[in-house]
């Protein structure tokens, strides 16, 4: 159970030993040269030097907890980031940034630029997780449509845009996300300019085993793509066909339309707007929280020192986040 009262969360200190017992459980380790030597490592002491900082006496020089992750250089108390990531690992359908300024004490533009870093933590490196699905195992695929884009869609001329699997147009000109999910496993969305063939097969084969079987709906975007995989079942929306029992499989892609419901829930009641050069990131934090959901029993807690987890080896600069619109 969540508890403010926790030293973690009020009490720089403690949040900084709480950081460095998820970060170095066997000593402290040299951001810089990988040195975890600890007769080659020096806790710096004196008046003049802040808590938490160590001295590497092979490539001879400075770091704390923070540096290399996406805490480091900031003036913020550790344990107000250490309660943001709390609070929104442990929201299901998010944080706003209004609600974690009024939280944590900090201006608006603090808590904004807080929640697009830890965001940035939440983020998966699907390279080291491997692709959903294997051999027996299951993938829904599926695409959704939300908000409105940012750039219109470009159409040839005469050409009427119908994205929809109902045919009919409503979508054209709103943002693409598809998504995939492993029956009992993870979630994975992308935020597409284009549905194509061509795009969604992309999303398709660079993150689903083809050895997997694959549900979707009757949209000709996964028939061809479909006919790479072990076995490809649909099932016809269009004729309030939502599931179908065949030969002992349950052939639906209801799960991944539930993901996207807490998705679209969050995103309309929590976050109310989005600019579109971020949606990849509030993507990556919904797949964090499905990913780590209380149905595979990990609590709040557990999901938040996950999080504090993935801040290693991230870097998101003011600059960058700048030169793009704020949502």
């Amino acid at each position: 159970m969540f508890d403010l009262t926790n030293e973690i969360y009020t009490d720089a200190d403690k949040a900084r030993e709480h950081l460095e017992a998820i970060h170095w459980p066997n000593g402290p380790i040299c951001p810089h040269c990988g040195n975890v030597d600890p007769a080659r490592i020096t806790k710096m002491q004196g008046k003049s030097t802040r808590p938490g900082v160590y001295k590497c006496n092979e490539c001879r020089k400075p770091f704390s907890v923070t540096v290399g992750t996406v805490f480091e250089r900031s003036h913020i108390p550790l344990n107000k980031w250490v309660l943001a990531s709390h609070l929104m690992a442990a929201s299901k359908k998010g944080m706003s940034t209004h609600q974690l300024h009024r939280m944590l004490g900090v201006t608006y533009k603090t808590a904004w630029f807080m929640a697009h870093r830890i965001r940035e933590a939440m983020k998966e490196d699907v390279k080291s997780s491997g692709p959903l699905g294997g051999e027996g195992k299951t993938v829904e695929a599926d695409e959704t449509y939300i908000g409105k884009r940012e750039t219109p869609r470009k159409l040839a001329r005469g050409r009427i845009a119908k994205p929809t699997k109902s045919g009919k147009a409503g979508g054209a000109q709103k943002r693409i996300v598809v998504g995939l999910v492993e029956r009992g496993g993870k979630s994975r969305m992308f935020h597409l300019n284009d549905a194509t063939k061509a795009t969604v097969r992309d999303v398709l084969v660079r993150n689903a085993d083809r050895q997997s079987i694959l549900y979707t709906d009757e949209s000709r975007l996964y028939t061809e793509t479909g006919s790479e995989f072990a076995k490809h079942g649909t099932t016809k929306h269009s004729a309030k066909e939502y599931v179908r029992y065949e030969d002992g499989a349950v052939i639906h892609s209801n799960t991944i339309e539930s993901v996207f419901s807490v998705f679209k829930r969050g995103m309309v009641g929590i976050y109310q707007h989005c600019g579109e050069a971020h949606l990849h990131r509030y993507l990556a934090e919904f797949d964090f929280r499905y990913n780590r959901r209380a149905a595979l029993k990990i609590s709040d807690a557990e999901r938040a020192e996950d999080l504090l987890r993935g801040a290693r080896d991230k870097r998101l600069t003011y600059r960058r986040i700048g030169e793009a619109d704020h949502a």
